[in-house]
């Protein structure tokens, strides 16, 4: 007993190396949902095993805690506050408020929006047991302002307790058929809308309207009057939330039944004493 209690406490790894509730994104046609599960703390205990917890810390960082104890953080810029590294970075390099160029070597996945040889799609494909993290291509506007960069970017898409979580990136274009069956069915996704760095209003609308996912979260926004021209945009068929919180859990059976928008507080994070 004392031999596996060392093991375990030795080998965090085997706390997540468990089995995955499989995830509906190519095969669902439209999300079940009642409504939200209660908030609660970050780094809290979460209720099940197919709870997710989503935790806004800044401009397009989120991170995404797992019950199994995984922390995935989108977009990593080097800094998400008082806590623990995480085991998964995702990032993009269209401006780098979105990527770390140093990231630290103690984080033990880092995958880039990008691939090595310029033009080829990254092509992610991370399987963690509790957490399936992969990478739909995407093209962004060159550096020199002409022409463009064929897959310098990518949606990250995470398949985590039957749940299929979206985070659009730096998105410089609508995405093509191909990539839009790439995606799949989105229950929650993290869109930019700040209306001219990545897509326009209308075309993230666009966008947004045809992935129906159930739980839309903004970022990447500058001011109120951009998040308002947004929120007024998508108000005839999305609800719309406000919230105190930074953070929201959410599962498959916890989904809302109308697609909602989510508007979080963005808050860096410091672990509870």
């Amino acid at each position: 007993m004392r031999l596996l209690l060392a093991c375990l406490l030795l080998s965090p790894t085997i706390l997540f190396a468990q089995d995955r509730r499989p995830s509906h994104c190519i095969a669902i046609a439209e999300a079940p949902g009642l409504a939200y599960i209660q908030t609660a703390s970050f780094a809290a205990p979460l209720p099940d095993d197919y709870t997710v917890r989503l935790n806004y810390i800044d401009h397009a960082m989120f991170l995404l805690e797992t019950p199994g104890g995984l922390r995935a953080v989108t977009d990593f810029v080097g800094f998400i506050g008082a806590t623990r590294l995480p085991d998964v970075v995702t990032m993009n390099r269209a401006h780098i408020s979105h990527w770390d160029p140093t990231p630290d070597p103690e984080i033990p996945h880092v995958l880039p929006g990008w691939s090595d040889r310029v033009g080829d799609p990254a092509n992610h494909h991370l399987d963690l047991g509790e957490m399936l993290v992969r990478s739909v291509s995407t093209d962004i506007r060159s550096r020199a302002g002409v022409g463009v960069e064929r897959n310098g970017n990518s949606i990250f898409v995470f398949e985590v307790g039957g749940l299929c979580i979206g985070h659009l990136g730096h998105l410089h274009h609508e995405p093509t058929a191909e990539q839009y069956a790439a995606l799949g069915r989105l229950d929650v996704v993290m869109a930019p809308v700040d209306g001219g760095l990545t897509v326009d209003i209308p075309t993230m609308i666009r966008v947004l309207t045809r992935l129906r996912s159930s739980l839309i979260l903004p970022m990447h926004w500058f001011g109120e009057g951009t998040l308002q021209q947004f929120l007024a945009g998508m108000s005839g068929d999305f609800a719309v939330e406000r919230r105190a919180e930074s953070h929201i859990e959410v599962s498959l059976r916890t989904l809302p039944s109308q697609p909602t928008i989510v508007v979080l507080r963005p808050s860096y994070l410091t672990d509870p004493e």
